[in-house]
Order: structure tokens, then C-alpha cells, then sequence
């Protein structure tokens, strides 16, 4: 049987999560059909066995949620009689713990909280007409999270299958000071261009999200293949289907030589960096080095990809000069980084995600291109800047002869 699914993904990675979600289809799935990307996440459907496979394989969807019902409404009680009419008795049990979350565009609706209560109402109405008993909520670690998406005049219905939110892969140690969530990582490397067995390096790498992300990438690593799913506790589940789309996941021949590097200022985070990697089940070494950024060297002969998640503020004074204040200090810092771009990494792609919008100018860099996500709340971009040979720079600007 088919179902409607919604992926939801970060705000501006909604192509990249199409993308992936068709290669999904191509490698793994005839019945997965991909359909229309709108701001915030893709519309797709097929079967269970389908919402599975997305659940192991995406790394940028953030959820994969279960269309239950759709219809129109006028105010709080026709939510309500939507939500009592839905069978989902067939999908868990009164013993499950259950979540309400409801989002809301331009509904005429008051108050979000009355709607998410009027849900909750109706969904334990339903369990306690059939069997006298109702499902307790857990707003924490519930088994069944229950979605409302209400616009001006229609109200949707979703059973989540994923649990808790994809970007929480499982592997995940501690997250430093800032982190950077795995799904806006990934999505970041494919909006890159990078593929795998190209060179990468990430010489402001943190607790390491970005390079788990690629190891995984290009050892063949499913994203979800180290956590547990809420459709494993449905009703209908099927855990010799789970066996098989599990079984079909094809691993990648590895370079015989490193293609992936990271460093970090900090050996805190390297230590980090290298803890994660190891949790993430990556089954080759990823070089790593405690240096600062301005200092790094090209790690490979070949140009590569340079894509990286700079620190902002606090986070540039982690073991640097205390004396300076935090803007002369961040200056002096992204002056000497951009220095080293255009002096090292002649011919390198590289890729800043950030959101200090004035970057550039503290590079001294003129960006190629400049793509906005948003990481959470926050307006960020992503600048790309093409390293050009120096000396050309230097051959053009000498008078013609």
C-alpha cells in the first residue's frame, strides 16, 4: 500500500533534499516518487518499506512524516472531529506514548496550544471509546509523535516514522561549542559539489560533524544505520522487510590513500573530532591535526574542497590572545586565514558556512557565489570562493609589452 510522505529539511536545502531523495529512488526503490519541493521540506510517496529506506539513507531530511488525513476547516472543533475520525488504533497501541506538535501558516486560528490540545483530546478520545483507557503524553521521548500542519483553510494530519529527528544519527559524543547540525553538514557537502573520493578538508573542524558526514558518505554508511526508528514500534512493522531493506545497502571500495582531513585549534576538539569519527563506525583513518587555520597547509598534492563551519566570536579566542578584544581578534583572524587561502591553496574551492554575513570583506576575498540556509532561526550563507594561482593574478597586472 502507498502513502503521501513530507520530508521536512533546513530552510534552503529543500533541491538538495530532492536530489537525494530521487538517487534514493534510483539505487534502492521503483515505487519511492518524488514530488514537489515546497519552502521547508519535498513531498514524496510510496510504500513503508519506502519510508524506511528514507529513513536510513537521507541525510538531509530532518523527519519523514506519514500523511494520515487532509481536509478543510473553519475552527478548533473541525481539527478536532479530523483527528478523533483517523484509525490509529491500526498504526499503535493505547500503551504508546504519544506527541502532538502542530504548525501553523496564516491559520485564522487563536491559539496553537487550544489546537494541539483539541488533537491530543481526540486522539486519546478515540483509544479511550475503543478501550476504556487512554495513551499517556511524553513530551520528551514519546513512541508516537502525532504532526498538524494547518494553513488558511486546510489542516493535515501526519504520524511521524522517524522518532527522534534525523539529524540525531546516533553516534554524536559531545558537540563542542557550537555545533552544526549533521543534516545542514551534509547538505552543506552536497550543495558543495564534493563527491566522494574527492579531497576534502576542514581546517576549523570542531567536534568533527562535517567530516563524519563525508567519511560516511564515502564509505557507504547509511546515516540511520546506528539508531532506532519510531515505525519499528508501529503496529503493521514489519521486522523481516526492516532485515531486507537493512540488507541492501550496497558499502563503497575505499581510496587507498586519505581523501578526507580536518583540523582544529583546539586538541580538545581533535580529540572530539576523532572520538566521533570513531562512533560513526568510519572504518579508515582520517587525519587529523591540532593547528590553527591561518597556519594549515594543503593535506593533498591535488587541489580539493576546503568546506568548513568557521568559529564566530568566542570561539576564535579558544586558546588565543585574551587580551585583544573579541572584533580585533575575529579581524586578525579571518585576515591571516585569507592570506593563507591566497598563498597555499591555489586552485582549492572553498566553501565557508557562516552567519557573519561580512565575511568576505574580513577575508579580503571577493566570494564566487552565496547561497541562504538557515541553521535553525539563523540566516546563514554559504560562500564560495574560487582560489585562483597566484601568479596569474601577478602575470595580468604587469603593463603589456
Amino acid at each position: 500500500m502507498n502513502h503521501s510522505y513530507f520530508c521536512p529539511c533546513p530552510r534552503g536545502m529543500e533541491a538538495a533534499l530532492a536530489e537525494e531523495l530521487n538517487e534514493i529512488a534510483q539505487g534502492y526503490s521503483p515505487t519511492l516518487k518524488v514530488h514537489t519541493q515546497v519552502p521547508g521540506g519535498v513531498h514524496c510517496s510510496g510504500t513503508m518499506a519506502d519510508a524506511m529506506r528514507v529513513n536510513l539513507h537521507s541525510r538531509i531530511a530532518s523527519r519523514v512524516l506519514m500523511r494520515v488525513a487532509h481536509a478543510s476547516y473553519l475552527n478548533e472543533n473541525d481539527v478536532y472531529d479530523l483527528a478523533l475520525a483517523q484509525p490509529w488504533e491500526d498504526w499503535f497501541e493505547v500503551d504508546h506514548t504519544i506527541r502532538i506538535d502542530v504548525t501553523a501558516i496564516k491559520s485564522p486560528l487563536k491559539s496553537l496550544e487550544f489546537t494541539t490540545l483539541k488533537i491530543k483530546d481526540a486522539v486519546c478520545d478515540r483509544f479511550r471509546d475503543l478501550c476504556g483507557k487512554r495513551p499517556s503524553v511524553n513530551t520528551r521521548t514519546p513512541d508516537m509523535r502525532v504532526f498538524a500542519f494547518i494553513d488558511a483553510r486546510t489542516v493535515t494530519l501526519y504520524l511521524d516514522t522517524s522518532g527522534e529527528a534525523l539529524f540525531k544519527r546516533g553516534w554524536r559524543l559531545d558537540t563542542g561549542d557550537a555545533p552544526l547540525r549533521e543534516n545542514l553538514a551534509a547538505g552543506l557537502l552536497r550543495v558543495s559539489g564534493w563527491k566522494p573520493g574527492e579531497v576534502l578538508f576542514d581546517p576549523m573542524c570542531g567536534s568533527g560533524t562535517i567530516l563524519a558526514e563525508a567519511a560516511q558518505m564515502l564509505a557507504g554508511i547509511p546515516p540511520g544505520a546506528r539508531r532506532a526508528f519510531a515505525f519499528e514500534k508501529f503496529n503493521p512493522f514489519s521486522a523481516d522487510e526492516w532485515r531486507q531493506v537493512k540488507g541492501s545497502v550496497k558499502p563503497r571500495p575505499l581510496p587507498a590513500e586519505p581523501t578526507i582531513f580536518g583540523s582544529d585549534i583546539s586538541g580538545d576538539m581533535v580529540a572530539m573530532a576523532r572520538a566521533n569519527l570513531q562512533r560513526a563506525g568510519i572504518p579508515f583513518e582520517v587525519p587529523l591535526k591540532q593547528i590553527e587555520a591561518q597556519e594549515v597547509k594543503p593535506p593533498s598534492e591535488a587541489p580539493g574542497f576546503i568546506v568548513t563551519n568557521p568559529p564566530y566570536g568566542e570561539r576564535i579566542g579558544v586558546r588565543g590572545d585574551s587580551t585583544m578584544p573579541e572584533d580585533d581578534m575575529a579581524i586578525a583572524f579571518f585576515s591571516a586565514f585569507g592570506t593563507t587561502l591566497k598563498q597555499r591553496f591555489a586552485g582549492w574551492k572553498v566553501f565557508l558556512f557562516t552567519a557573519d554575513l561580512g565575511l568576505p570583506r574580513l577575508l579580503r576575498l571577493k566570494e564566487a557565489r552565496k547561497t541562504p540556509f538557515f541553521n535553525g532561526a539563523i540566516e546563514c550563507r554559504l560562500f564560495r570562493f574560487d582560489m585562483v594561482a597566484g601568479f596569474n593574478r601577478r602575470e595580468e597586472a604587469k603593463p603589456k609589452s
